[in-house]
């Protein structure tokens, strides 16, 4: 095969201000019964009230759904999907990061699908959506998930974490705006942003890798790598923040053609089975990760430093490698997040349990570079517990 499929972009408006196109895009759809999807956060903020204000001065109605939680489970979706159901509406709005976006993306589909959000899971699907549903439109309020750009929406499970995918969850417009992540706090833009780079760095390493994806992933670490630190330590650098916008919505469009890998895939037991969010769980394995696999990686762990700010000149591969890594790990250390598993209070003795659900996201994991077994993935949870790097048996590269 020859060829690669690229993502079908929905209508985006991005920018400092963009938010005040949701009026010409709610007339562009059929706007007379709409049901708002907030994180209630924003809602207390005031945030909701400023991003929805065009929409009432025009007269519109709405619906406001604040019934969510972070990494939300798979009982906040069904409940969601019943109440969207009954109210028969014609277009969603999510507004948020996330978890907020991912919900109003599964209260337009599933408003005109049948069934239990668990029949549709990756892991136990036993339906396959077959309605489009009605329109959505996304506006993230934090620089990280990609969400408004992707075709999937993440569940926690008992356990660890579950998506459902399908291109009918895409949204149908994205608002980026940069605008409205300001008021967001320190160690939310660190999460977020550290998520965003995940997104970038593990759409590059990836099998399924294009120079299409590439080109997205490269300029998205490079956006985040220069503003993370400064988005982190001052809230209102309104130039990080743009960068922060942008870095993470090229990001999510480099995953959405590439694909996540081994990070996430260990990620998301964290999630399940220790509740840390999503972005912190990413950010504290990165360096384990990534130094685990590197020689499977080399030549684009070494870009992956170029585009970080890092000088590779006279370095051979394997070395600027090794570089990435310890440069990736100050990162996390600079943002204020935990570099250890230890760091989250998770004991040495978890790390076979996490294995064991982290082998069975076959579908993340396929996409890494290096084929990992469920030995070598308790190997990167014990590094990441004592916080001691370790690179893979020289024998599996043979």
């Amino acid at each position: 095969m020859d060829y690669v499929r690229i993502a079908p972009t929905p209508v985006t408006y991005i920018g400092w201000g963009a938010t005040e196109k949701l009026i010409d895009e709610v007339e562009r759809y059929d706007g007379n019964n709409i049901l708002v999807v907030a994180d209630p956060i924003l809602v207390s903020l005031g945030i909701t009230d400023k991003i929805v204000l065009s929409i009432r001065q025009k007269g519109y109605k709405y619906d406001l759904y604040t019934d969510l939680v972070p990494e939300p489970v798979l009982e906040t979706g069904e409940k969601l999907v019943q109440f969207t159901r009954k109210g028969n509406y014609s277009l969603v709005i999510g507004i948020g990061g996330g978890s907020a976006l991912d919900m109003a993306k599964l209260a337009a589909v599933f408003i005109h699908n049948d069934g239990d959000l668990a029949d549709y899971l990756n892991l136990t699907a036993t339906k396959k959506i077959q309605q489009k549903g009605v329109p959505k439109i996304l506006i993230p309020t934090t620089a990280g998930t990609g969400a408004e750009v992707t075709n999937i929406a993440v569940l926690a499970l008992a356990h660890t974490k579950d998506v459902i995918m399908h291109d009918y969850l895409l949204a149908d417009t994205a608002i980026v705006d940069p605008q409205l992540t300001m008021s967001v706090p320190a160690r939310v833009t660190a999460a977020t942003g550290a998520d965003a780079l995940t997104h970038a760095i593990e759409a590059f390493i990836s099998v399924n890798a294009n120079p299409v994806s590439d080109g997205l992933a490269l300029q998205a670490i490079q956006l985040i790598g220069r503003s993370l630190k400064q988005a982190v330590k001052n809230g209102n650098n309104s130039a990080a923040r743009t960068d922060m916008m942008y870095g993470s919505y090229l990001a999510g469009l480099s995953f959405f053609n590439a694909g996540v890998g081994a990070i996430h895939a260990l990620a998301y037991p964290l999630g399940g089975q220790f509740h840390i969010p999503h972005g912190e769980s990413n950010a504290v394995l990165i360096p384990y990760v990534m130094n685990y696999i590197q020689k499977s990686c080399a030549r684009k762990m070494a870009m992956i430093l170029e585009a970080l700010g890092g000088n590779i000149t006279g370095l051979s591969d394997d070395k600027a490698a090794a570089t990435c890594v310890e440069q990736l790990a100050a990162l996390i250390k600079d943002i204020g997040l935990p570099v250890t598993l230890a760091g989250f209070n998770i004991p040495a003795t978890a790390a076979t349990s996490l294995a064991e659900d982290g082998i069975k996201q076959k579908r993340l994991l396929a996409r890494c570079p290096m084929t990992l077994t469920q030995e070598n993935i308790l190997q990167i949870y014990q590094s990441a517990v004592s916080g001691v790097l370790t690179e893979a048996p020289a024998a599996m590269f043979q």
